[in-house]
């Protein structure tokens, strides 16, 4: 029985444009750090280091350490205090990028209703951000933040999208099996492979994600609408009602 929802947030819950908020994301960064480095050289080793961290297999060394590992040996210099500025700039400037997204009310309504129905809903957002970082873009969906019973934030995750690690490790935290889960997102490499580890899957097509064009067998597809219409068919689990 289906007892969990794992949600992507970017294209999912929170309607996005993932060209136009990568690209103000990176000049608003060249701008805080203009100080440092050129924004240019500066901005690829925050890539190259991104897909240092994205390419860790190690279980014991977080996204964080493996990012930050990295992005030490790039800048050669101890980033202690370059971290403590992208810090300010998640509290401060990154607010100013929500203009970059759009809304969608029926993703509010959806984590509502699953919540109301006594379902664990989980963010299963890459984990390339800090929780701060998260949890900002999440408000710009006008969710609650504290709906969730797990967002994977790359301070405690130790994987990233698409390895199937990353799902087997949302599993073992929430103590839950695979069986019992349904990932909905809308990016069919990073979403979809939920299903090679057991896991119900949802594509939803509004913003849909497909690298290569090819549609992998799925559970369930369709728009925000149709995505309602299925959570709300769900049965209320005994108990654990709120």
């Amino acid at each position: 029985m289906i007892d969990t929802i794992l949600f992507d947030l970017d294209g999912t819950l929170l309607p996005m444009d993932m060209e136009r908020f990568m690209k103000a994301y990176f000049e608003a960064v060249g701008r805080k750090f203009h100080d440092v480095m050129d924004p240019r050289a500066f901005v690829k080793n925050i890539m190259l280091a991104t897909s240092y961290m994205i390419e860790n297999t190690d279980p014991h060394k977080t996204n964080r350490q493996a990012f930050e590992e990295e992005f030490a040996r790039l800048m050669g210099c101890d980033i202690a205090p370059l971290m403590e500025r992208f810090a300010e700039f998640y509290s401060n400037e990154f607010k100013g990028l929500k203009e970059t997204a759009a809304h969608q009310p029926l993703c509010r309504d959806i984590i509502c209703m699953l919540v109301k129905k006594g379902y664990d809903v989980v963010l299963a957002t890459n984990p390339l951000f800090p929780q701060i970082a998260i949890e900002e873009r999440v408000r710009w969906a006008n969710i609650d933040v504290d709906a969730f019973k797990l967002i994977t934030a790359f301070e405690i995750m130790h994987y990233c999208k698409p390895s199937i690690e990353y799902y087997r490790e949302i599993v073992e935290i929430i103590n839950k099996e695979p069986g019992c889960c349904l990932m909905v997102g809308n990016d069919v490499e990073e979403d979809m492979i939920a299903h090679r580890l057991g896991m119900k899957t949802f594509l939803l097509e509004d913003y849909i994600i497909s690298r290569n064009g090819d549609i992998p067998a799925v559970d369930y597809r369709g728009s925000y609408r149709d995505l309602y219409e299925l959570v709300e068919s769900l049965p209320a689990i005994a108990g654990n009602g709120r």
